[in-house]
């Protein structure tokens, strides 16, 4: 540990030079605007020359995918209470049944709906869409926005082509920027965006792009917002004629990831006297054939209380609908629900009858789920729980963030802006003819390194350099995020998550990324004279 704190400290040493040398060419430059243009290119060679010091020793091992990551400060010594959503969070499942979705939506838009057969050529395309995404109703539009509301260019779709950079800007007004009103709404759906955070709405999006994408393609006029209502529905047909239940009933193994580790995580917490619930919109047969898969037969024991056919989110925030109890085949009960008793099964109810009649209140209950609006922004905002955020594309990304290729990409975009940042006084035209190339370049890396993660949106985390809109969400409605429930199994139960303290723009920088740009940014005063 300590040969790996000295490396790393010679590293940000030699970072430190490197940067203090171009600020002091660049005082230099300023007095001989003649050689500004050589000397800014020999201040980019020193850098490049010196990339692969820049990067620690091991940087390509730093992000583990099991790994727990803290927003706020949580500590499970506290918490005597876990609940759970079951889709996406007990439950994973493979990304075959996104197929079956999509197909079946596809059929269901041609067959019901009378859309053209043309559309039936089109095969599901895995990785196209990616979830966070906006989708420009009016316009039929998907693109990738920022926590500033604005649209990052290069992200934005029409169909299966990307829209060019000057006809988005023409489309939204001279502003890449989407109002509040249109984007905002408590859980992602203005009036004109709708925001898709569930990560069943990746068939969604596929089949949106697809069938706009027939549409252009030959020339048929159609309105978007009849689009959108149509395939919305038919991807709700899916869920409402209980399809996707029947697929994975018939074919558990074939759907369902990780069910060892579920089994694993529930055991422990009851072992440690933990309190466990279930609160899922799915059907209580479902639940049950798949929690018999991965848990087995007696797998209720293993929970205080289990509520199914939930209607979240209208059950963290509304009080209307009274729990129902069902009997051992799944049948409703007729008897008024006094009490919420282990090895029972429940149907709807509200959070304010259940925290009535368990008690179960505050920082002590901590709620796992995968959608950070119907899962847990109520619980975090209104309830004050301790809330859990399962992002399962976790897994690809930090195996993204842990390449070579990314490291240096990443390493070399971060100086080359730093480099721009300090050498933009220069105005002499071979000098700005410089600096030209090194935007060029700087949006170079930036594609680079979003083709990486997603050639059509990039990383669910970031645009170039701002956090998505996802991601500040994520950030706002939980408490600590993970790839699946199973990173639980690499903590102890009394282990305290500590969010990282990263410098905020006017910190003293403390880390390698804003040695690259913040930390030079006042000293050299010799360089402010002409503001002044």
């Amino acid at each position: 540990m300590l040969g790996s704190s000295l490396t790393n400290k010679n590293n940000l040493a030699l970072l430190s030079i490197i940067i203090i040398s171009s600020c002091r060419l660049s005082v230099h430059c300023s007095q001989q605007s003649a050689d500004s243009a050589k000397t800014i290119r020999r201040v980019e060679n020193s850098m490049e020359t010196h990339l692969t010091y820049l990067i620690p020793p091991s940087v390509c091992n730093l992000l583990n995918s099991s790994t727990i990551y803290a927003n706020n400060e949580v500590s499970l010594a506290e918490v005597d209470i876990y609940g759970f959503d079951y889709d996406y969070t007990l439950a994973l499942y493979s990304d075959a049944l996104n197929t079956m979705i999509y197909n079946t939506a596809r059929d269901f838009l041609i067959e019901h709906f009378k859309y053209p057969e043309g559309i039936r050529k089109y095969d599901y395309i895995p990785n196209f869409a990616a979830r966070g995404l906006h989708y420009d109703i009016q316009k039929g539009l998907l693109m990738k926005i920022d926590a500033f509301h604005y649209i990052q260019l290069g992200t934005v779709y029409r169909g299966l082509n990307p829209v060019p950079d000057e006809e988005v800007l023409r489309l939204y007004g001279g502003t890449h920027h989407v109002p509040l009103q249109q984007v905002s709404g408590f859980y992602g759906k203005g009036p004109k965006v709708k925001q898709f955070m569930d990560i069943f709405s990746i068939p969604e999006m596929t089949l949106l792009a697809v069938a706009n994408d027939f549409f252009i393609s030959n020339d048929i006029e159609y309105d978007p917002e009849h689009l959108y209502k149509d395939v919305s529905e038919a991807i709700g047909m899916v869920h409402i004629k209980g399809y996707m239940y029947k697929w994975i009933m018939q074919d558990l193994e074939k759907y369902i990831l990780g069910r060892d580790e579920t089994y694993a995580v529930l055991h422990r917490l009851v072992s440690h006297g933990k309190k466990l619930f279930l609160i899922t919109n799915s059907p209580f047969s479902f639940v049950d054939k798949g929690m018999r898969y991965m848990v087995g037969k007696d797998w209720r024991d293993f929970f205080d209380v289990v509520i199914v056919q939930a209607d979240k989110p209208h059950f963290f925030n509304d009080c209307v609908k009274p729990f129902r109890r069902l009997d051992g085949n799944g049948d409703l009960q007729w008897d008024k629900i006094n009490s919420l008793d282990k090895g029972q099964i429940y149907k709807q109810g509200n959070l304010y009858d259940f925290l009535r009649l368990t008690g179960w209140r505050g920082s002590s209950v901590l709620y796992f789920g995968d959608h950070l609006y119907s899962d847990l922004a109520d619980l975090m905002l209104r309830h004050g729980w301790r809330t859990g955020a399962i992002v399962p594309e976790l897994d690809l990304e930090t195996k993204v963030v842990n390449t070579e290729q990314y490291a240096q990409s990443l390493t070399w975009l971060q100086a080359l802006t730093g480099l721009l940042e300090r050498m933009q006084m220069h105005r002499d035209s071979q000098s700005r003819e410089v600096l030209q190339d090194w935007l060029k370049e700087r949006e170079e890396l930036r594609l680079r390194t979003k083709n990486l993660f997603n050639p059509q949106f990039g990383s669910i985390f970031r645009t170039c350099h701002n956090p998505t809109y996802f991601s500040r969400r994520l950030c706002r409605f939980s408490d600590v995020y993970m790839a699946s429930i199973s990173c639980l199994l690499n903590y102890d139960l009394s282990y305290t998550f500590y969010p990282r303290r990263t410098p905020l723009q006017h910190e003293a920088p403390l880390w390698m990324d804003q040695l690259c740009t913040g930390c030079m940014k006042t000293p050299f005063l010799e360089e402010m004279a002409h503001i002044r």
